[in-house]
């Protein structure tokens, strides 16, 4: 059965400023879970255009995660079998996303996000049909919140306490009770994430994971967008995409892989950021 379900993320800050601190976020993690063993290839980073985005950044990526994966899931399929392919059309402030399993080839799931200036309060984004709406499910997801489950540790948590954080360079925060309804500047990204595994035995229990999986990721990658706005704040899409560059190679130099993204090896993300800080 199809699974659809609605996950809205209120952030402290502008549709503007989230586009590069989304991007930001996605190259540290990506460094920080990648090794020479397992990790994300990036196969593809170009511009595209087309009659259905318009204009926008096109990616290809593998993940190698075997040492994510459930247990349970290696009695149907042997771990080093499980990458996950993830194409994505960024055409901000829309976005989609598509990860496939080549093992499963009828598993299918789909991220569509799009981000407006708002606290998540609009009720149908999307544009949703009505035999869509009653089956979607709305989540809310509090970047301040603490509650940990398993995928929380699969992932990786961070120790910052959104509570009580302050960006010294923005002086926004902390996030208290409340905070969706009083911060200046906010946005919300909502996101829309259909899941499919029509496999007779497992397939329900594997929605379920994924859809956990998925929202443990937002909540975190979400929490560090925030965390770190002291390190992204101030740069341009051209520092950002420079520094995308960089990251690209990077991660697959640590793969020993080959991929189309840049034909120059880039500095270490650190390296770059500080780079890039003397700029701004």
């Amino acid at each position: 059965m199809v699974q659809l379900r609605e996950f809205r993320i209120v952030m402290p800050m502008s549709v503007d400023e989230y586009q590069v601190a989304q991007m930001y976020m996605v190259m540290k993690m990506q460094q920080q879970s990648t090794s020479n063993s397992e990790g994300v290839e990036v196969l593809e980073n170009r511009p595209f255009k087309d009659d259905v985005f318009g204009k926008g950044q096109y990616t290809s990526k593998v993940y190698h995660l075997q040492s994510k994966i459930p247990t349970w899931l290696t009695t149907f399929a042997p771990a080093d079998a499980l990458l996950m392919q993830e194409e994505a059309w960024n055409a901000y402030p829309r976005c989609k996303t598509v990860i496939k399993c080549p093992y499963f080839e009828r598993f299918n799931l789909s991220i569509e996000t799009i981000h407006k200036a708002d606290n998540g309060n609009s009720e149908n984004v999307h544009g949703l049909s009505k035999e869509q709406l009653a089956t979607r499910e709305v989540v809310i997801i509090d970047i301040a919140s603490t509650v940990t489950d398993y995928w929380s540790y699969a992932i990786g948590t961070s120790h910052v306490d959104l509570s009580k954080f302050k960006s010294l360079r923005t002086n926004r925060g902390p996030l208290l009770e409340g905070w969706q309804d009083l911060c200046e500047p906010v946005m919300t990204a909502y996101k829309l994430v259909t899941v499919d595994a029509p496999y007779w035995g497992f397939g329900y229990r594997l929605e379920q994971a994924l859809l956990s999986a998925e929202r443990a990721l937002f909540l975190e990658s979400h929490r560090n967008c925030f965390a770190w706005i002291d390190e992204w704040y101030g740069m341009t899409m051209e520092q950002i995409r420079e520094l995308e560059k960089q990251s690209d190679s990077s991660l697959n130099e640590k793969l020993g892989k080959v991929a189309s993204v840049d034909d120059t090896h880039g500095l270490a993300l650190n390296d770059s950021v500080k780079n890039m800080k003397q700029l701004n």
